[in-house]
């Protein structure tokens, strides 16, 4: 029994909307909500949301390229078929993936050491770049759903 290759599609998608409307949520909503709290309760809640969120992104940065390449190459027939739309979601995928793999391993870390350490100015710095990254991705995520969405009508 062989895999439809519409699978991919649906898993891609939902591993998107997963990491983009994360991203959205928490900058959008999460993050304005929060500005009443003092920073070591603000700092701490950001910690254990971060915790739990980017589980879901390092599935979502495993599973778009797999998803993304078996589409390439099984439906397209590799990315000289695709379209323009599909490669440029391709280069702004890893762009986003990169910055990703900045925050979580340079960044990140730093952050969770300020709060377990209670140094809060150096957290709330931390967490200015989280934020800054996570705006950046999430202005990528968004423009490269929409870029999926109608690329084909670009031909």
């Amino acid at each position: 029994m062989s895999v439809s290759p519409s699978i991919f599609a649906v898993l891609h998608a939902l591993a998107a909307i997963v990491w983009v409307g994360g991203m959205f949520f928490a900058y959008m909503i999460l993050r304005p909500a929060t500005g009443f709290l003092d920073p070591p309760h603000r700092l701490r809640l950001w910690d254990g949301v971060f915790r739990r969120f980017f589980v879901w992104v390092w599935i979502a940065v495993v599973a778009l390229p797999a998803t993304g390449y078996a589409q390439v190459f099984l439906v397209f027939g590799g990315f000289a078929e695709a379209g323009l739309h599909v490669r440029a979601m391709h280069v702004v995928g890893w762009v986003m993936i990169a910055l990703f793999l900045f925050l979580y391993f340079v960044t990140y870390p730093a952050y969770r050491r300020a709060v377990a350490d209670s140094r809060w100015p150096e957290a709330g710095n931390r967490l200015t770049v989280v934020r800054r990254i996570i705006a950046t991705n999430t202005a990528l995520g968004l423009a490269t759903a929409a870029l999926g969405a109608s690329g084909r009508l670009w031909g």
